[in-house]
């Protein structure tokens, strides 16, 4: 029997069947939309809207389907228009007519609300979780490598020389910004919008409050129009884990160029790399290349939620159901990405002369010989005039900056003596970058236990406030 035919005289068409029906992809809230049923239940009891003993058949039971369903021992009809009127119709056959009396006060409207703001909830939580994980890779893979040199870019031309560790470091912080994003999307999530009805509210004497203490909600929505129109928090998350594989697929970027011939600066373990099929000396590094890829995947979800709202009327309209596809598999690939990275990262390995060779050749201490004739009393713009006059004469004669002899720099300023040789080490050019956040040494050190730190506090945090 279908429950929602009752006002029809025919019987829903098999095909409008199959094009309406969320099951085939709703199924993955099954145990937040028990839960809430559960929760909602007890109030309803509490309430005294249904009997304490109605109250408990339908929780004793709703728990008993949960286990059923974990354990395989029941599963639902693939024919199910969707997940709330199939754990519902499952009620009723196992319980009968009180299992007729959950929906009391209740709507799917804001039903399908609870559930997915249940679903998000976890899902940011795991994905900080996995965030976590990665970060502390980061760390490790800047503090094992912590003396390599390596050329810094700007336009992916040389810039000036870096540590290998401070450069990593700044996804450390990309990601710190990700956590940080989804906590604060987390308070707009974790609103309950569980006892707006259809769109009006309900006239029964619920206690929207308690059902939200049940379900660890911090909060009970305003408005009940607002409540089951609203698609903000899905549309955030996605914003939140678009970001996340933007700067994934930056990171990957970089690891494709690395450890290309051209640059072979990192090697990526080979149980993370293919061949190719014809090819017999190619290593291909597809984990990187899939992430990059992927990426468009999860920011596509975000614009299909956008796009969907984006002219209807309050307050549901079913065009809503297409949320929950965009959402599930956005939060899937961003979990699968996350967990990949963390292993491919941990199996690199950095060729730290390749980079020092490569940090080296060029001009990328340019600025440190300008650098030189400003402590030497020059202006930084005269400074940086001389500066380019030089690279320039070295570019016509083929030399590099620290092949020129003392008398040929002095030919372009007397301000220069024997000691400027010394800044146009790479090595030395990273150590003087003392400025806070800056490359040298002992302050990517300084930004790595602040990191640690950080991680660890933030820890304590998530899990005080949402586990």
């Amino acid at each position: 029997m279908n429950l929602l035919r009752s006002r029809f005289r025919k019987k829903l068409n098999k095909d409008a069947l199959d094009f309406t029906s969320s099951f085939a992809f709703d199924k993955k809230l099954c145990k937040y939309d028990i839960a809430g049923s559960i929760a909602h239940a007890k109030m309803l009891g509490k309430c005294g809207i249904i009997t304490k003993k109605e109250s408990g058949k339908i929780i004793k039971c709703l728990a008993r389907i949960c286990r059923e369903i974990d354990t395989g021992k029941l599963k639902f009809s693939e024919t199910s228009e969707d997940i709330h009127m199939a754990v519902e119709q499952m009620l009723i056959r196992k319980i009968g007519e009180t299992g007729k009396k959950l929906h009391t006060a209740r709507s799917r409207n804001d039903q399908v609300a609870l559930d997915l703001r249940m679903f998000l909830r976890d899902a940011a939580a795991d994905i900080k979780l996995l965030l976590k994980v990665l970060q502390e890779v980061i760390i490790k893979t800047a503090q094992k490598n912590i003396g390599a040199v390596m050329p810094g870019y700007t336009h992916l031309q040389h810039a000036q020389p870096v540590l290998f560790s401070h450069h990593i470091m700044a996804y450390f912080w990309m990601l710190d910004r990700d956590a940080g994003r989804l906590s604060d999307c987390l308070k707009r999530i974790n609103v309950m919008p569980l006892g707006s009805g259809p769109l009006a509210g309900t006239s029964f004497p619920i206690d929207r409050k308690y059902t939200a203490k049940l379900l660890g909600f911090s909060e009970v929505s305003q408005n009940s129009i607002d409540a089951v129109s609203d698609r903000d928090f899905a549309i955030e998350t996605l914003g939140c884990l678009s970001i996340i594989m933007v700067h994934l697929s930056r990171f990957s970027e970089e690891l494709v160029l690395w450890s290309s011939p051209e640059f072979g600066f990192v090697d990526i373990d080979e149980s993370f790399c293919t061949g190719s099929s014809i090819m017999p000396q190619k290593k291909n590094p597809d984990v990187a290349e899939l992430v990059r890829g992927k990426t468009g995947r999860v920011i596509g979800s975000l614009n299909s939620l956008l796009v969907t709202m984006k002219g209807l009327p309050l307050s549901y309209n079913s065009d809503m159901q297409e949320d929950k596809e965009a959402v599930f598999d956005a939060v899937t690939t961003v979990k699968k990405c996350l967990r990949i990275y963390s292993c491919l990262l941990e199996n690199i390995t950095i060729n730290r002369k390749k980079m020092l060779q490569s940090a080296d050749d060029g001009f990328s201490t340019a600025t440190d010989l300008a650098d030189y004739l400003v402590r030497e009393g020059l202006p930084f713009r005269e400074a940086y005039s001389v500066a380019c006059k030089i690279v320039n004469s070295c570019l016509e004669n083929g030399k590099r900056l620290d092949e020129l002899t003392l008398k040929e720099l002095k030919a372009f300023s007397q301000k220069f003596s024997g000691d400027v040789y010394r800044n146009l080490k790479p090595e030395n050019a990273v150590g003087s970058r003392k400025s806070s956040g800056g490359t040298a040494k002992v302050r990517v050190l300084e930004q790595i236990r602040l990191a640690r730190r950080k991680l660890k506090v933030k820890i304590i945090t998530d899990n005080f406030l949402y586990y």
